[in-house]
């Protein structure tokens, strides 16, 4: 492979899938100049004007579902049986366009004062620089792309290399709408790149999902630079399943939440704490629910769970699993009835471990993988206790019916979400956001815009 070639490596067969070369050097400066220009131009575009065009991007890009389903079971895995992410993307796109115009609304100053016009506007940031991750390479990029043109900003993307073929989709999407060009350009950069475009402060803002490493990274690269981040990094969401649970609900929404995606889910189920009451019953639902899964290539309708999107990636997992049994861990899944998991590809026979604790990796550090990990509490204290004690904070479910508890319990968690009786699930209307090594910023609701313009003041004083 030649430096100068981004590659993507299927895990449905282990061969490559499609290469690109980076971008020249002079290709990027070119590519920034265009993209302000046009944003100069774009920012003046009437709010309304704005929506119809972001719209007719959105209808290109969910017209390519039928092609663009089969391309994500080969970058990454995910079974075609699931039909993609164009739901989720619709929702969230026609949702932020929705709120545009009272989100981007003048604020009025608190209090009148006689011989004065007082307020705040929001202008666009400029240009907004989208790294976007593999895993869900469609719903990831859309919360911050339709924000940011809708509040008159210009977008460049630079996605995955194991996803490639997204990015030349937004592109193909922005064309074919026929945004103005270079307001919108997907961008194929190595790190380097990468790190060069925030470091000489050519972006105005970068969000960037990822790993915590992989933030640290941004961080280190945009430092000095004044550019702002939004940084969704690494994840170890837990569950807490009440006394006073809907069991059967609790056990099956659970389940999805942990594996579906080969649990390669940002918010997706890690570590599940359940009260003595429910445990036993609880970890025998699990496992039966677990067993009935078909771990096979992506691109047959009968595979309900396909292979994780790399080796490697497989690989670590298979390491908190072994680590945890050498501690005393219980493996309740027999790998051995996955006939797709020889134990030397990215495809990973789903695990269940009971008997674990926080010494143990698959407890503290993200998994990212088809495998969690059950723990029995006595209580809401307890359950408090061991949910937070995590370097990371992205979201938290509880399984309950009492709603008041749910949310009582919520604010003692450290978390940037907290659930009641669901999971792995974004609503467009609410801040997606994290604390601790999960991250920094908020991307979707009205705070989104916040993120993607700055403030403007406006003291204007009649003429006496």
């Amino acid at each position: 492979m030649a430096d100068t070639d981004i590659v993507c490596i299927s895990p449905v067969d282990g061969r490559e899938l499609v290469r690109r070369p980076i971008m020249s050097e002079a290709a990027i400066e070119a590519a920034v100049k265009a993209a302000r220009e046009a944003q100069r131009e774009w920012r003046n575009v009437p709010l309304p004007e704005r929506a119809r065009k972001v719209e007719a991007f959105l209808d290109a890009l969910l017209a390519m579902n039928q092609e663009v389903v089969p391309e994500i079971a080969q970058m990454m895995g995910r079974p075609v049986r699931y039909g993609g992410e164009f739901r989720g993307v619709e929702e969230r796109a026609r949702y932020m366009i929705r709120i545009a115009e009272q989100s981007l609304r003048p604020i009025p100053a608190d209090d009148e004062k006689p011989g004065f016009r007082r307020m705040i506007k929001r202008e666009p940031v400029g240009l907004v620089l989208v790294i976007a991750p593999w895993n869900y390479p469609y719903l990831t990029a859309i919360n911050t792309i339709v924000p940011a043109l809708m509040a008159g900003n210009a977008v460049l993307l630079k996605h995955a290399s194991q996803t490639l073929l997204a990015g030349e989709r937004f592109q193909m999407a922005m064309d074919r709408a026929g945004m103005p060009k270079g307001l919108f350009q997907n961008l194929v950069l190595s790190h380097d790149q990468t790190s060069r475009i925030l470091g000489a402060g050519l972006v105005d803002h970068c969000n960037f999902t990822g790993s915590v490493s992989g933030g640290r990274s941004i961080e280190r690269a945009a430092a000095g630079s004044f550019t702002s981040l939004g940084l969704e990094l690494g994840g170890k969401d837990p569950a807490y399943v009440r006394q006073d649970a809907n069991f059967d609900h609790a056990v099956e929404n659970l389940v999805d939440g942990a594996f579906f995606n080969s649990g390669q889910c940002c918010c997706g189920i890690e570590r599940i704490y359940v009260h003595e009451k429910h445990y036993d019953r609880f970890v025998e639902g699990a496992v039966d629910l677990v067993n009935r899964y078909v771990l096979g290539n992506p691109l047959e309708e009968a595979t309900t769970l396909g292979p994780m999107a790399h080796k490697r990636f497989a690989d670590l997992v298979r390491e908190q699993n072994a680590e945890a049994v050498a501690k005393g861990a219980k493996a309740h899944i027999d790998a051995r009835k996955f006939a797709a998991d020889v134990g030397d590809t990215a495809y990973l026979a789903p695990q269940v471990l009971t008997n674990v604790d926080h010494s143990m990796s698959v407890m503290r550090e993200e998994s990212f993988g088809p495998t969690v990990g059950i723990m029995k509490v006595s209580g809401d204290e307890e359950a408090i206790r061991l949910m937070n004690d995590s370097p990371y904070g992205l979201s938290a479910a509880i399984w309950t019916s009492d709603v008041d508890a749910a949310e009582a319990i919520g604010e003692k968690l450290e978390t940037g979400t907290v659930f009641m009786n669901r999971c792995d699930y974004l609503d467009p209307a609410l801040a997606w956001t994290g604390v601790k090594d999960t991250g920094r910023g908020a991307s979707l609701s009205r705070l989104a815009y916040e993120s993607l313009t700055r403030p403007k003041s406006y003291h204007l004083r009649h003429a006496l």
